[in-house]
């Protein structure tokens, strides 16, 4: 059962691109030796996930610095990664399937995610990369966009109000919600 409250519609969301791909594990098995399979299940995913990161980077990056407001990855990069130093190095783990992602990696030398070019290829040129609309490009922007929105919904994260909790997803280190409590960080999770 997905909640419906306005505020946190992109939670929404997310809850239900996660129900997609349990769906999917019903029928593919979601393990590292898949991860080059693809459908168009697994681009629709991809596209859905990918595009639903953007509209949320573009909403974080105005909470954070409205004055600039961006339009592409790379001035999200820039607003986001001086916010969070550390962005590049969260892991979404998943236990349920033993598979640690990485999805911002890239972020710490280059300006796209891997996962964001495929998205982009397999948008724009389906006819020659289809291919990557796979697993692992699936899987990492559906984490890319986990690790967004607990930032973007941060208040609500803290109160435990992010409901129904992630089933699939779950963020490790070194991440935290940078709130000063007697000058210490405390971690969400």
């Amino acid at each position: 059962m997905i909640l419906q409250k306005q505020n946190t519609i992109h939670w929404n969301y997310f809850i239900a691109l996660e129900n997609d791909l349990s769906f999917l594990s019903r029928f593919l098995e979601i393990t590292t030796s898949n991860f080059s399979s693809y459908s168009i299940e697994l681009g629709r995913i991809l596209f859905a996930a990918a595009s639903e990161v953007e509209v949320v980077a573009r909403l974080y990056c105005q909470k954070i610095d409205n004055i600039h407001v961006t339009e592409n990855i790379g001035n999200y990069k820039a607003i986001i990664t001086k916010q969070h130093p550390d962005f590049h190095a969260i892991k979404i783990h998943m236990p349920i399937h033993g598979i640690t992602l990485n999805p911002w990696n890239k972020w710490k030398t280059e300006t796209q995610p891997l996962w964001w070019r495929a998205y982009n290829k397999a948008k724009h040129e389906r006819n020659e990369h289809f291919a990557e609309a796979n697993l692992k490009n699936a899987l990492n922007a559906t984490a890319a966009l986990h690790i967004l929105l607990i930032l973007l919904y941060k208040k609500e994260a803290e109160a435990g109000e992010l409901i129904p909790n992630s089933q699939i997803f779950f963020i490790g280190e070194p991440f935290s919600l940078d709130v000063q409590m007697s000058k210490q960080t405390r971690s969400i999770y």
